[in-house]
Formats: C-alpha cells, structure tokens, sequence
C-alpha cells in the first residue's frame, strides 16, 4: 500500500485516511485559483504554473510539501498583481523566505 508523500505514517506501509492526509498538488492548484484570478486577472495559469514551481522548489530545499501558508501570503502580497513579480516572490520564498518577509512587512508599512 501506498501513502503520500510528507503524510502521517509515511514510510510505515499504512494507508493513511484521505481526510488527515496532505491535500495533493491538483488539489493546492485548485484552491489557490480564485487568489490568482483575484491577483493577476489574465496570467491565472502562469501564476498557478509559479506556486507550483514554489511548492517543488520548497518541497527540495525545505523538505515540506509546500510552503507555510504565512509564506504564500507574503508571496502574493509581494508581487503586487505582477506575475514578474510573483516570480521573484516565489524565488526569494525558496531562498530565503526571511528577507520575503520583510520584503512583504515594507508593503504592509506601506513602503
């Protein structure tokens, strides 16, 4: 039997309930979707195509199988509606998601 990656029990042979087990990647897409219609209009699946990539990137250097939702929320605040921007977002997340952060405190601040 098969579990998913990073689940609870991974590695032991157990199948783990959907209902505790990670939401799959289609599944993020998904629900990141109306945030990126909301965000960047038009470029919708460009911008679906960077999380993606943020979450392989993450998954790599990290070990989890996405980044922390705190993270995502400074990624997209960042980018500021440019998908440019959100590529930058996304690389700086991976790099060093502490300057993300004060990157996205600056706009909250208003700078």
């Amino acid at each position: 039997m098969m579990v998913r990656d990073g689940a609870a029990g991974a590695g032991s042979g157990v199948r783990v309930p959907h209902s505790v087990a990670a939401l799959s990647r289609h599944e993020r897409r998904e629900a990141a979707r109306d945030r990126a219609i909301r965000e960047l209009g038009d470029d919708v699946e460009p911008a679906l195509d960077l999380i993606e990539l943020l979450e392989l990137a993450w998954h790599d250097v990290h070990g989890d199988v996405a980044p922390p939702g705190e993270v995502l929320e400074d990624v997209w605040l960042v980018a500021a509606g440019d998908v440019g921007r959100l590529a930058s977002a996304a690389r700086l997340a991976v790099t060093d998601w502490r300057d993300l952060r004060l990157a996205a405190d600056e706009v909250r601040a208003g700078g």
